[in-house]
């Protein structure tokens, strides 16, 4: 079962209806005694890291998180909580994230190489380019277009965490993974067929590690 973690700053709401529509069992909650009955464990996210991080920290979370992941526990988080996977981010003034993924977070730019200005936020429907076809999370997924709102990015110089990319402006990390954690920066659950085929193989790898 999918523990949804509930920490205040996550669209709780939508991924629990598509966890549910896919006909799998969850629960949402912030209780670490609760939480660790589950067999593995989602981080929503939607705000600033900085405030998110001060949060998880405060909470005892961000602890919980990390003795959970070292146990083995498979963890997804989704934008802002696949951001927090990784090493800090600047966004409000400095932080540190969990460093479960190496990488920063940092603000788009607006201005590509070439001087041409773009917008910020990045929010719209952007193709898929798999990186790693044979990742258990791109099971039925194709270069496929999702669904993105964000004005902050990862940038990683490890491309063996890079699962799937976007194209806006650069390349943006869009699905990621090492180990038994796991992100996507875009929404699946907003993302139609591809965002749904992703939180299936998710749960269906949960169950797996659960056998």
């Amino acid at each position: 079962m999918i523990g949804i973690i509930d920490y205040g700053m996550g669209n709780l709401y939508s991924v629990s209806k598509a966890l549910e529509r896919l006909g799998y069992d969850y629960f949402v909650s912030e209780e670490e005694e609760e939480l660790s009955k589950a067999t593995g464990l989602l981080l929503p996210g939607v705000g600033s890291f900085r405030d998110a991080m001060a949060i998880l920290n405060e909470t005892g979370l961000k602890a919980f998180i990390d003795k959970e992941v070292v146990a083995g526990k498979p963890l997804l988080g989704i934008c802002l909580g696949m951001q927090l996977l990784f090493e800090e981010s600047n966004e409000n003034g400095f932080a540190e994230g969990f460093s479960f993924l190496p990488g920063k977070v940092k603000k788009f730019p607006g201005q590509d190489s070439f001087g041409k200005s773009y917008k910020v936020p990045h929010m719209g429907w952007n193709k898929l380019d798999i990186k790693k076809p044979d990742s258990f999370l791109m099971n039925d997924v194709g270069n496929e277009h999702v669904y993105f709102v964000h004005s902050y990015y990862v940038d990683t110089q490890d491309r063996d965490v890079l699962i799937a990319s976007a194209n806006y402006a650069e390349e943006v990390p869009a699905v990621v993974g090492k180990g038994k954690v796991f992100g996507t920066q875009f929404h699946p659950e907003k993302s139609s067929h591809a965002g749904l085929a992703i939180l299936r193989n998710y749960a269906q790898y949960v169950e797996r590690n659960d056998s």
